[in-house]
């Protein structure tokens, strides 16, 4: 392939805890899948045969994929304060050509093509997929009501076609004004400023980009640092000079302590530049400069007006997802050909039965996935939930809207609405509990009041100290 894949697949989750304490953000299952799949099909299915993957050693003990491509997997320390920058630099010696960067919490039907058309189209420094932000149907477990997000706005400026990217800040970074600089409206007097859109964290990047980083280590984040650094610089002049490479070094060593400009390089340029300059084609309108206005680095973005598109990275989008992921494996079967499922019970269209599950009489089924090796008895009703791995559910219970996570025992006839209960925890029998987290042993919080209950366990206020 022309590009080398890089999949990241060593953040913690730090925005979905009550998930992540005991199972490693990559490994979640979503539709009885780890959530590390969905990037790795993606890839093998437009041709990738090869993939860097940059984990936890935790995680490359557990990891089992199903994938023809070849694994080179990476490990960092698992107490290293590494961004995703910091782990593209890390990986500089293996990086001989362009890549493609994917996070392991993505999932969509993206034609992954647009995104990279875009990048050799324009030979571009960078092309990145961008979607429409969602809005989260599902009640979220623990959460009453609708919860406003705490995320901020990202300002995306872009040309009149729409994919050439001219501009983009967070709104955190804001003052009160959005400032454009002049040198951006002189070359594109006619910009459209986009928000309500969600970065995919997926990037096509030159090499010359990891080599960049490699000098450059106050640099730590792609999405938060080297994006916006990479698009503002778009219109610098120092960038887009005619300086030799060795000019640019000389320059760099006399600013060590400044952060080096980019220096923008193509083994084809002397091509290009001679078809550009034969060919009356031009990327914009309004003058004769020309194509770029001279510029060497480009950035680019493909903006999915439709399909699926989902950053599974809190639990809103944990649910959405495996409400969705039906409709992901159309050609699977529903139920698993292991599954022991009694001919007295009910299971709905829209939900997942795994491997090695034992389903008994007079049992429903909605909307649901449920894990491998899990075990229902009679007169158990689940809708709108998640069941993990090996769970055990006594008979006469009823499950609605709630997480329940591996191991975890739900005794004969308790009532759960809305909850997250953690891995290996135990629900007495006859138990009610609703809104409520149990994520660890002597932790239990129900919101739906004052009064805390408990189902037989200690009760404490809910932290995220773990």
């Amino acid at each position: 392939m022309e590009l080398q894949a890089v999949l990241m697949a060593a953040g913690g989750g730090s925005r979905m805890m009550d998930l992540t304490y005991s199972t490693p953000k990559a490994l979640l299952p979503v539709g009885n899948k780890p959530l590390i799949w969905y990037p790795l099909n993606l890839l093998e299915r437009v041709g990738f045969e090869e993939v860097i993957i940059i984990t936890t050693k935790e995680i490359q003990k557990l990891l089992s994929t199903d994938t023809k491509m070849k694994l080179d997997i990476v490990c960092i320390q698992e107490d290293a304060d590494m961004g995703t920058a910091d782990a593209l630099r890390h990986i500089q010696q293996k990086i001989k050509t362009d890549i493609l960067v994917v996070s392991c919490d993505l999932i969509t039907d993206a034609a992954l093509h647009k995104v990279v058309d875009l990048f050799r189209a324009h030979d571009a420094t960078l092309s990145m997929l961008m979607s429409k932000a969602h809005e989260f149907t599902e009640t979220v477990p623990g959460q009453k009501g609708k919860k406003k997000t705490g995320e901020q706005r990202d300002f995306v400026g872009v040309d009149s076609s729409g994919k050439r990217l001219l501009f983009m800040a967070n709104e955190a970074d804001l003052d009160e004004d959005l400032v454009i600089r002049k040198s951006i409206l002189r070359k594109h007097p006619r910009m459209h400023i986009k928000t309500g859109l969600v970065d995919a964290h997926l990037y096509c990047l030159k090499k010359c980009v990891v080599d960049f980083l490699a000098d450059n280590k106050s640099i730590t984040s792609i999405r938060g640092e080297l994006v916006p650094y990479l698009v503002s610089k778009q219109f610098s002049r120092s960038t887009n000079s005619q300086k030799t490479k060795e000019e640019s070094e000389q320059d760099q060593k006399k600013n060590e302590a400044k952060t080096a400009d980019i220096y923008i390089s193509s083994k084809d340029e002397d091509l290009l530049q001679l078809a550009r300059d034969k060919s009356c084609w031009n990327d914009h309108r309004g003058d004769m400069n020309d194509a770029y206005h001279g510029g060497k680095l480009r950035c680019y973005v493909h903006i999915m007006e439709d399909g699926m598109c989902y950053r599974v990275n809190t639990l809103a989008a944990y649910i959405e997802a495996n409400r969705l992921a039906p409709k992901l494996f159309s050609e699977e079967p529903q139920i698993h050909s292991s599954a022991v499922i009694s001919e007295q019970c009910v299971v709905g269209s829209d939900s997942i039965i795994g491997p090695s599950c034992q389903v008994s009489d007079k049992t429903s089924i909605k909307r649901s996935t449920i894990g491998a090796s899990t075990t229902i008895k009679e007169k158990v009703k689940i809708t709108n939930s998640i069941i993990m791995n090996g769970v055990t559910i006594e008979e006469g219970c009823s499950i609605q809207g709630s997480v329940i996570c591996s191991q975890a025992v739900i005794g004969r006839g308790a009532d759960i609405k809305y909850c997250l209960v953690g891995s290996g925890q135990r629900i007495e029998a006859e138990g009610e509990s609703c809104f409520c987290f149990m994520i660890k042993k002597n932790m239990y919080t129900e919101v739906t009041g004052s009064d805390y209950t408990t189902l037989g366990m200690t009760v404490q206020k809910l932290t995220h100290q773990f």
